[in-house]
């Protein structure tokens, strides 16, 4: 038998996925089901489109609330305070820099389902988190890219999110 893929997150992540879920099955669900009752009042569902509208809507929310229940389902919460300071993991910030001279960035890694790079929040899975998970402060790491080549950074610091 298969084994079920899991999530890894951070408890913040994990508490936002539940509000999510939460706001779905007793607000959306009901948005929706109003919609519904309103267009069918319309007559002839075959020429509905705020009918057809509405079930695309409420197939959507459905499909969102198993993804979400699913996710919880398998999260594993990563506990950054177990794993040592200065070093890369979920549900910490890492600040590196690309050698030789680059400006330092600094990223918050975790898990891919809390994943928003616009936020400066990068998943677990991406090539960059992957190649400096486990890594200290003070390591040089080779960072495949995507064209095949690599890129070294440095690691300047390493902090709890």
């Amino acid at each position: 038998m298969a084994e079920d893929k899991q999530f890894p997150m951070t408890l913040d992540g994990k508490e936002k996925l539940e509000a999510e879920l939460n706001d779905m099955i007793t607000n959306k669900r009901g948005e929706i089901t109003k919609r519904i009752q309103i267009a069918r009042s319309f007559g002839d569902l075959s020429e509905n489109s705020e009918y057809q509208s509405a079930k695309d809507e409420q197939a959507f929310v459905e499909g969102r609330i198993k993804t979400l229940q699913n996710m919880l389902q398998y999260s594993v919460i990563i506990d950054s305070d177990a794993i040592a300071s200065d070093e890369v993991s979920i549900g910490k910030n890492v600040t590196f820099k690309e050698l030789p001279d680059e400006e330092p960035e600094t990223y918050s890694i975790v898990g891919a389902v809390e994943a928003d790079p616009l936020s400066g929040k990068i998943s677990n899975e991406s090539p960059i988190a992957k190649a400096l998970d486990g890594h200290k402060v003070g390591d040089k790491v080779s960072v495949p890219l995507p064209n095949g080549a690599s890129m070294d950074v440095e690691i300047l610091s390493v902090s709890v999110n």
